[in-house]
């Protein structure tokens, strides 16, 4: 690959592990050299490599295990772009997968201050609760909890276990319209990454969600894990002239 001078070198060598891995050359599980030999494979610095190294685990493209070595991370079965409002039952249909639930709990719950103010609720207003392990081919794919006001769907709402837009709709004549997303990234959990079969080393992708309904008003604040090893998000950002 032919150098451009004007682009930063640790760019330079994110193209060539990312090369290397697209021809096959590198492998999913395969773990990369030391980074002296690394480093003088590609001749770069030490410091540039690392640089690289840092951008690409922020992209789950390699996973550095403490003790162990860098190793090129699986290829993520499922992707999306952040910014399709999507239910995670298409989701996983898109990728020809089964979707499936497992219910934890569903029922009314004193809200947690991140609760109202995200939710925009009164001192005493409590939420409907629900959390699920949604799964794909009977795979644990995605922990879900999902909040809404207590107020608007009373606590005998019966929703449907595949979709809560959808149930939304259907049993509370409530559309949502839009999403605030944010996404964050965590390691090991306790309890999330047991139920989520997800290895000790392999990090979490969160996707916090604020859904409105028409009228601008906040009506689902949903938190769902994602094994990073199954799932990938993109960006589409469009330049403006």
């Amino acid at each position: 690959m032919a150098f451009d001078y004007q682009t930063p070198r640790y760019i330079y060598v994110i193209e060539q592990i990312k090369t290397k891995i697209n021809e096959g050359e590198l492998e999913a599980g395969e773990r990369l050299p030391s980074e002296m030999e690394l480093a003088k494979q590609l001749n770069v610095s030490r410091n540039t490599l690392r640089e690289a190294l840092r951008i690409l685990e922020e992209e789950n493209v390699i996973i550095r295990r403490h003790g162990i070595g860098t190793f090129i991370n699986k290829k993520p079965v499922f992707s999306g772009g952040i910014e399709e409002l999507f239910s995670i039952t298409d989701f996983i249909k898109r990728e020809g997968k089964e979707p499936g639930t497992e219910l934890l709990f569903h029922g009314a719950k004193q809200a947690l201050s991140e609760d109202k103010m995200e939710l925009q609720l009164s001192t005493d207003e409590n939420v409907y609760l629900v959390k699920r392990v949604r799964t794909a081919d009977s795979e644990p794919l995605v922990y879900c909890i999902d909040k809404i006001p207590l107020s608007l769907v009373g606590e005998d709402f019966h929703f449907n276990q595949q979709s809560m837009l959808q149930s939304l709709q259907e049993e509370k004549g409530i559309t949502i319209s839009y999403a605030k997303a944010e996404i964050k990234t965590i390691g090991y959990h306790d309890e999330i990454s047991k139920i989520l079969n997800s290895d000790k080393n392999q990090p979490l992708l969160i996707l916090k969600q604020i859904h409105y309904d028409l009228h601008d008003k906040p009506i689902l604040y949903s938190i769902n894990f994602f094994r990073s090893d199954q799932v990938s998000f993109s960006v589409f950002r469009k330049r403006l002239f």
